[in-house]
Formats: structure tokens, sequence, C-alpha cells
């Protein structure tokens, strides 16, 4: 088996693994804002909770419906959400587009972690589906902002 052929075994197993455990699974109780973000080439949805104070998600639940890809994104930015700031999460969303679109680096800390999709860049149906919890916590970061000048 060649180098090449064990790499692309390796993410496949990483993939896996953090699809199956994806953090922070289910929806908050009082969130201060919400979000549903929807891939329409594949119908993947992403629902994001967060409680934001001071600038930051102190709390965060997702609902993934997702293909193995958005399950593992999701994974990632779930180990990672909390204590982010909303320019933190537009650098991680712009990054990663970045990645899978451009062929550029990997998101930079605390999202580095989604280095394991970039053998996804050669399947564009997919991508959509990569974007979406990044997505919908901004989405939801913005309500959570939107709820309390309200």
């Amino acid at each position: 088996m060649s180098a090449e052929n064990d790499l692309i075994k390796l993410y496949s197993q990483r993939i896996l693994a953090l699809a199956a455990a994806i953090p922070h699974l289910g929806r908050l109780e009082t969130p201060t804002g919400s979000a549903k973000k929807r891939s329409p080439l594949c119908g993947s949805t992403v629902s994001v909770d967060v409680v934001v104070a001071d600038g930051k998600i102190t709390d965060y639940a997702q609902d993934v419906k997702a293909c193995a890809l958005g399950q593992a994104s999701a994974a990632v930015v779930g180990a990672n959400i909390i204590g982010t700031t909303r320019p933190q999460i537009e650098a991680a969303r712009d990054q990663l587009k970045a990645m899978l679109k451009e062929n550029g680096p990997v998101p930079q800390a605390p999202f580095d972690g989604l280095a394991v999709l970039e053998p996804a860049r050669d399947y564009k149906n997919r991508h959509a589906s990569i974007m979406l919890a990044l997505e919908a916590t901004l989405e939801a970061f913005d309500a959570a902002q939107s709820s309390a000048c309200a």
C-alpha cells in the first residue's frame, strides 16, 4: 500500500472518529442566540445554540444532521468554541473556506484541527456541509448580540 493510500486511510479513520464523538450535542435550555443552517445540495443541517457574555461564547450546543465530513467539522468546532469571540469564529470560517476552495492553509488555532478535512478539497459537493457548523455559530452569535442590544 502506498504512503498516499495510508494517508487517506488515516484521514478517513480520524474523520470517522471525530464524527462519532461530537462535543456539545443537543440544545441549550436558555440560549442567548440560536441558528439553523442547511446545505441545499446534500440536505445536511446544523442547529446551534449559544450563550454569549462579554463578547465570548460561554455555552454552546449543536444538533448535527450531516455527512461524516460535516460531523467531523462540527466536532472540531464544538471542541474549541467555548471562549471564542466573533472575530475568531469569522476568521476560522474564512480560513476553512479558503482551505477548501483555494488550497489555502489550514485555519489557525484554536480551529487548526480542521486540517483533517484537507482531503475534502476535491469533493466540492461536501464543502457546504463542512462549513455549516461555523456558519450556524456565527449566525447564532449575531442573534445573541442582537437580543442583547434589544
